[in-house]
């Protein structure tokens, strides 16, 4: 079933009490990650850690009222609002103690040459969004981000993202535009991308 052929699920708010089952249906999304996968490279370790990781990377939106959901859980995007940011410290920590030494030195190399394009002005920042692996090719990513979006450019704000080079063309469909590619040793490359604010 094609993008256009699959009807989309209405997009809507995610309450802290479902919190859980999204952050299940991103467990399932990232498994084939490249990003993720180069972090945990075994799956047991992957599905013992990437809970704690959502939490501590996008968890925030959930008490911001900034994680959205497409319908019964087919995708979830967790969104930061201006002056949100990922816990840094969670992440650390966790990273610390279940990722291989040699990779935790690449990926601090990583995030040192792409936060240099982080934009300085106060922005919406996508740390994580994934669909359902049952219900991907079915719209609900461009329907979570183009939900997004609508409210974004009411702020007049710009919005920042990540993501591994194979994603890039969903996001420039979106508007997105890609500012530099970073590699790290054995890391993928991932693209550090940005929307300008709509005036």
């Amino acid at each position: 079933m094609s993008d256009t052929d699959a009807p989309v699920a209405q997009i809507r708010e995610v309450s802290i009490a479902e919190e859980p089952r999204a952050i299940g249906v991103l467990l399932l999304a990232f498994s084939a990650d490249p990003g993720m996968r180069w972090l945990y490279p075994d799956a047991s370790r992957f599905l013992e850690n990437f809970p704690a990781f959502a939490k501590a990377f996008g968890g925030g939106a959930f008490a911001q009222g900034t994680a959205h959901c497409a319908g019964q859980h087919a995708g979830v995007a967790l969104w930061l609002p201006p002056g949100v940011r990922p816990d840094t410290e969670a992440i650390e920590q966790l990273v610390r103690r279940s990722v291989a030494e040699r990779t935790v030195a690449e990926m601090r190399k990583l995030l040192e040459r792409i936060e240099p394009y982080h934009p300085r002005e106060p922005h919406w920042y996508l740390p994580l969004i994934g669909v359902d692996p049952s219900h991907q090719r079915e719209g609900h990513g461009s329907a979570l981000i183009d939900y997004a979006l609508g409210r974004i450019d009411k702020d007049r704000r710009s919005a920042y993202l990540e993501t591994p080079l194979r994603n890039v063309p969903l996001y420039e469909r979106h508007g997105f535009e890609a500012l530099g590619t970073v590699q790290v040793g054995s890391s993928p490359t991932m693209v550090p991308m940005v929307r300008s604010a709509r005036t």
